[in-house]
């Protein structure tokens, strides 16, 4: 009977103190609402670690009385062990809480202006691979300390000590797919091959560089999939990055025609669409014959745009439209087969005997 009084009296100073834990977070939650602006910094923070900070308030509040009620009640030190689990694993809530929104604080003071894109999407990328990779230290760091608090563990700390050469090259082994994206997740955020919104051209496929993680990148592909690639795929191999120092970029529309096509008036065509465009920069814009095969002759239209996007669009409208305007003002010139009858007899077809092509210059 004694023993339940004495649990009583505990589970009633518990639940004042985990209220006075929750009372003293609300405080704080109205007063930080009350006295800071909602784009604040400090508010930011706030927010961010404000459910866990509340948690571990409250966790605070009831191992403190846990540790301070008579030491001979039944099943308190395996409630005094859960309650310490609980404190480190909101503790390591709050850390990572705190660690991940620098990230978010530090892109909100560098944003995307249009003069200086370039350098908020490099401190963006670095600070996203930086962030995750101390994340990953605190949630070890957080598993080791709730270890810790186990005897068995503890007991064997020193064997543990004692082979830990042995056991560092075990794990290194088994972890080496880990650690090697984690390693090359460092070096890209150094070195800056890619950035999060970069174009990149990996594997066959457009892309735009979605999100970067501590071992791979989500790239999404033109037609809205995402493909995952590990870190380490972009230190081994090369790839396209369409936007690494600036997004402008030349692009062709090619077009076969007949050896007859007259050029000027294609090119006098050619740049009345692209002054009427609205995805031409300026920059560029050539016209010439590229190859001349057997039967016919490869146009290229040379055009800059300044984007990926853009440029594809303006090709695709580039070669609708110079192919409409070969047909409407020069159909003859369109791409064809012709052949000539030969024989001994060049008078009579009917002698004909054989068949081979004609240069279209001979017509």
């Amino acid at each position: 009977m004694q023993q339940v009084v004495e649990w009583a009296d505990a589970a009633g100073i518990a639940l004042l103190a985990v209220l006075a834990g929750f009372a003293v977070y609300k405080l704080l939650v109205f007063l930080v609402g009350r006295f800071s602006r909602a784009e604040s910094i400090a508010r930011i923070f706030f927010d961010a670690a404000a459910l866990p900070l509340g948690t571990s308030l409250c966790l605070l509040a009831l191992n403190s009385v846990l540790h301070n009620v008579p030491r001979n009640l039944a099943l308190l030190e395996p409630l005094q062990h859960v309650a310490t689990l609980l404190l480190i694993i909101s503790l390591t809530w709050v850390a990572v809480a705190l660690t991940s929104v620098i990230g978010d604080v530090i892109v909100k003071l560098n944003p995307a202006l249009e003069d200086e894109w370039k350098r908020a999407r490099r401190i963006e990328t670095q600070t996203r691979f930086l962030v995750r990779g101390l994340n990953i230290v605190i949630v070890i760091m957080g598993t080791g300390v709730a270890l810790m608090t186990f005897d068995s563990v503890s007991k064997v700390g020193t064997s543990l000590l004692a082979s830990a050469g042995i056991g560092g090259i075990i794990i290194g082994f088994a972890a080496r797919p880990v650690l090697s994206n984690l390693l090359a997740g460092m070096q890209i955020a150094l070195t800056q091959p890619l950035r999060i919104d970069d174009v990149v051209h990996v594997q066959g496929e457009w892309c735009w560089v979605e999100e970067v993680t501590a071992t791979y990148v989500v790239l999404r592909v033109w037609d809205l999939r995402r493909m995952i690639v590990p870190l380490q795929w972009f230190i081994e191999n090369p790839f396209e990055n369409w936007s690494r120092n600036s997004a402008e970029l030349m692009g062709s529309a090619m077009i076969w025609a007949d050896y007859g096509i007259p050029v000027e008036p294609l090119r006098e065509e050619y740049a009345r669409l692209l002054e009427a465009s609205t995805g031409w920069d300026g920059a560029m814009a050539t016209v010439q014959v590229v190859e001349a095969g057997e039967k016919s002759v490869q146009i290229r239209f040379l055009m800059s745009a300044r984007n990926s996007t853009t440029l594809w669009n303006l090709r695709c409208y580039v070669r609708e439209r110079m192919i409409a305007f070969i047909q409407h003002h020069f159909p003859e010139y369109l791409p064809r087969f012709r052949t000539e009858l030969a024989g001994t007899h060049r008078a009579s077809v009917d002698d004909a005997v054989s068949l081979r092509p004609m240069d279209p210059a001979h017509n």
